[in-house]
Formats: C-alpha cells, structure tokens, sequence
C-alpha cells in the first residue's frame, strides 16, 4: 500500500514538473525579448546587430540592420515586406522601420510605416501600398509607388498622391547630430545589446532547469520519460 502511494506521489510530481518546464521555455523567451516579430532574408553580405547575418535569421524588435554596398536583404513580417537597399542602415521595431541612412521598399497591407529622422511616411488608407524611402546626406526622398502616403514632419502631416514623389529634410538640428553619432557607430554599437537579450543568455538558462529537471527525476529512482505525461495539459 505504502510503495502505491509512493509511485502516486512520483506521478503526480513529474506531472506537474513537465507543465511547469512547459510554461518556462516560452517564459523565458519572454524575459529575454525573444518573440520574433518577422524574417529576415539577405542576398549577399549584411549585419544584424554587429554580427554577420546567414542566409536567413528571425528578427526582433530594436535590431539593427546593416546592408553592404553590394548586398539587400529582405524583412518579411505578417502582411508587410521590407526590402532593405544597397548600403543602408535600418532599425527594424515591428509596425515601423527606421531608417538611418540609404533606402527601403516597403510593401504593405498592415500600414507598416517608415520614418527617416522626423519624417514618417505611411499608407494613407488601409489597402496594399508600395513605397520607397531613401535618406542620403540629410533629404528623404519618397517615392508612392503604389497607393496614396501620408508624410508627417515637423511642419505638419500632406499627402503624396500614387505614383508622385516628394523630398524633405529629415530632421530638425538636434536630431542630425544624434542621427551622425549613431551612424558613424554603424552596427557595432547594436551589437552590444542587452544582456537578456542575448541568445546564449536564453539558451543557457533553458539548459540550467532542463539539467536540475533531470537530476530531481534520476533521484527519485524511477526512468525519466522522454515526454510529457497524459495527465499534464
């Protein structure tokens, strides 16, 4: 009766120990900023956070993309695409991308906006639209490929009608002396980061309680099971 109870008791506690690892894997992508917001896709040589980017990588918000003169790279996000142009450098934050310095294509139908320093350009209505944005030496230069835009600066929100182009000064005195620190920094300044948001960090932690999981089980004497057991939800 008594050696019953006791495989109940163990049953009952790897039950409720493989829920809980269930619930802290996501938990801790949480903590560290990890829910991926789009994918990105490059041809040829770029940067994401300071690091070389592989064909392919998720993206999340506040990264830091850094084309080559030679190389584009693609977002793609729910809805919205991104083409990151020739020697650019963008900061990817989900609804918006910023622009730093070169261009980007974007093709939407969530009204995914862009903004170069002051200037923010997004869909004037809630339907698929194209657009290109380019930032060189201080003047953005917009281009409504497809579908109408609205352009916000410091001196008021216009529209540009499809298939017309305009140009601002994207920033006001103050912004355009940030806007050169951050670009003389380049993508090596991103590549710092913080310390939660480090994948290393996140994986690192997810193998700590899958080794304290494993030595909790072995102790109590029975197999560990590769799974999660029926009771568990």
């Amino acid at each position: 009766m008594q050696e019953s109870f006791e495989l109940m008791s163990q049953s009952a506690f790897r039950s409720a120990l493989c829920c809980l690892l269930m619930a802290a894997f996501p938990a801790q992508m949480m903590l560290a900023g990890e829910t991926p917001s789009a994918m990105l896709y490059t041809n040829g040589a770029a940067w994401l956070n300071g690091s070389d980017v592989p064909k392919s990588a998720a993206v999340f918000s506040g990264d830091l993309l850094q084309t080559r003169a030679d190389s584009t790279a693609s977002i793609q996000s729910n809805g919205s695409s991104v083409m990151v142009l020739a020697d650019s450098l963008v900061k990817f934050e989900g609804p918006v991308v910023e622009l730093e310095h070169g261009a980007v294509r974007v093709t939407t139908s969530r009204g995914m906006a862009a903004r170069a320093g002051d200037v923010t350009v997004k869909p004037a209505a809630n339907a698929w639209t194209e657009f290109q944005v380019t930032d060189v030496d201080g003047r953005v230069q917009i281009a409504a490929n497809k579908g109408d835009l609205t352009v916000q600066d410091d001196k008021g929100t216009t529209t540009v009608a499809q298939g017309t182009q305009t140009t601002r000064d994207d920033t006001t005195d103050t912004a355009k002396k940030k806007k050169k620190v951050r670009h003389e920094s380049g993508a090596a300044t991103a590549a710092k980061g913080g310390i939660m948001s480090s994948t290393p960090v996140v994986y690192g932690g997810l193998a700590a309680i899958g080794g304290a999981t494993v030595w909790v089980l072995t102790r109590s004497g029975a197999p560990v099971s590769p799974s999660c057991p029926s009771s568990c939800p």
